[in-house]
């Protein structure tokens, strides 16, 4: 079995390494001690086609595989590691969600400006109470007309401050337990997701 990287994958490594050496490395330590959100190399990952390399061309990614999403979150990673969180969690944690199992309407809405990096994602599951423990979700989310009315509270939200995607676990048949937990999104996020109405989808 042979496990040499392609020319593409090397090709996006590359890719990934020089500009993380030459636009991430001079500021990693300053982002570090100031914990900054550095909106200007997100901003330059999107343009690379970073922000969503794993996600279909249909939906503003750049279709490509799953080897070459690791490869760049892990030399983005080598450099600064609160960078490479930032990526993987608005892939990972946002837009994978979404490209599995939304809707046409939801990828449209959603994936799409996320995979062009035109908006951050991220994901809510850890709770106060529950931790990231899934099954004991405290956070519910009612169908009222068409709107999901969720109340609850989230933490530690990578992402959080900056996203205009959010995608939120919370519980919406108490009843099935575990299987009665559903994930939800919107854009605009709320900072900490306090108790509010949000549109249905």
């Amino acid at each position: 079995m042979v496990f040499n990287l392609t020319d593409e994958h090397q090709l996006v490594r590359q890719t990934a390494r020089e500009f993380a050496e030459q636009h991430l490395k001079p500021i990693a330590a300053e982002l570090d001690q100031t914990a900054r959100f550095p909106a200007e190399i997100v901003k330059q990952m999107a343009e690379l086609g970073f922000m969503g390399i794993a996600i279909p061309e249909a939906y503003g990614g750049a279709g490509m595989d799953y080897l070459s999403y690791a490869l760049v979150v892990e030399e983005i990673s080598r450099v600064c590691g609160s960078t490479g969180v930032i990526l993987s969690a608005h892939s990972s944690l946002a837009c994978d969600p979404i490209n599995a199992n939304g809707t046409e309407e939801q990828k449209n809405k959603f994936l799409t400006p996320m995979a062009s990096g035109k908006k951050i994602g991220c994901f809510g599951l850890t709770e106060p109470a529950a931790g990231s423990d899934a099954g004991s979700l405290k956070t519910s989310a009612v169908l009222e007309k068409d709107e999901w009315v969720l109340n609850g509270s989230k933490i530690f939200i990578t992402n959080g401050a900056e996203a205009e995607v959010a995608v939120v676990f919370a519980v919406t048949d108490r009843e099935k337990g575990a299987k009665g937990i559903s994930a939800l999104s919107w854009k605009k996020a709320p900072p900490a997701f306090p108790s509010v109405k949000r549109k249905k989808n």
